[in-house]
């Protein structure tokens, strides 16, 4: 079997695997994580990122939620909730605050126009996991989107 054959078969084997796949995987599109999924449960340590969250670790994925204001002007981000949140991160206790939050840092040149905490919006990003500190704010984070667009839906 020549090179070129061996490839062309290749290329069909794989095309086949890729058949099987959803459509948004084969176009290249972000994989959807719902907030539901982020978490596989708590323990005496806290909760646990779930399978999921754990295999979309460093890869790009869309997730819908809420705006949750107010933001300081300074803030290079905004957080994501599942559900509209009125609490401010930076005045309220952790204890008031939801868990399942995510940190979007937005992609440079990105703009987005903030209307209402009630308006639902999809942002995508590169998805990282673990205790990261805002250098600029203080503010603490287990889940972030980065490189990130935002849309109002």
């Amino acid at each position: 079997m020549t090179r070129r054959a061996a490839l062309a078969r290749l290329a069909l084997g794989l095309g086949g695997i890729a058949g099987g796949l959803p459509a948004a995987a084969r176009a290249g599109a972000p994989e959807r994580l719902r907030f539901a999924d982020l978490y596989a449960g708590g323990g005496p340590l806290g909760l646990t990122f779930s399978d999921a969250a754990r295999r979309l670790r460093g890869q790009p994925v869309a997730m819908r939620g809420f705006l949750a204001p107010p933001l300081k002007p300074e803030a290079g981000f905004f957080v994501l909730a599942a559900r509209p949140v009125s609490l401010c991160p930076f005045c309220q206790s952790d204890a008031d605050w939801p868990h399942d939050i995510v940190v979007v840092y937005l992609h440079p040149g990105s703009e987005f126009r903030f209307r209402s905490s009630a308006d639902p919006l999809e942002v995508t990003g590169v998805l990282e996991l673990g205790s990261r500190t805002d250098p600029e704010t203080g503010f603490v984070s287990q889940v972030r989107l980065v490189g990130s667009h935002a849309r109002l839906l």
